[in-house]
């Protein structure tokens, strides 16, 4: 099993929408290491959903249901998609700041490869992540 952290605004698929509606097909990634990161995710995977944006904070979980197919979104290129399933919601969000105080979260993807909308997790990073999220605020 791997770990993933996958990024979106708030305002454009907010979590409580994914906790609506239970599955969605991760599309619109045009980046191409963020594409290659949804073609490295397997069927049983867990995820964490991140929002961007002005928020920027780690607020949930999900889990891939569907490996990488081609993004319907595309209207050309090369791009893929994979279908997530909604995990929880947080407790509590952990915000980018707490991310990147704690040591063990400090050096990981998401701080280093900020600009990423899909990036890999070390069991231990997500693991750490689900721990803050339960802590009280």
């Amino acid at each position: 099993m791997a770990y993933w952290l996958v990024k979106e605004e708030p305002d454009e698929y907010p979590f409580e929408e994914f906790r609506t509606e239970k599955r969605t097909a991760w599309t619109g990634v045009r980046n191409y290491q963020a594409r290659n990161n949804l073609r490295a995710m397997a069927k049983g995977d867990e995820v964490v959903y991140y929002h961007t944006g002005k928020e920027r904070a780690a607020v949930g979980t999900a889990k891939v249901v569907k490996t990488a197919y081609a993004d319907p979104t595309a209207a050309e290129g090369d791009w893929s998609c994979v279908d997530l399933r909604v995990g929880k919601a947080f407790r509590r969000a952990v915000g980018l700041k707490e991310i990147k105080a704690d040591r063990t979260l400090a050096e990981c993807a998401l701080v280093k490869q900020g600009r990423l909308s899909v990036v890999p997790l070390e069991e231990s990073e997500f693991q750490r992540l689900l721990e803050l999220a339960a802590a009280p605020a």
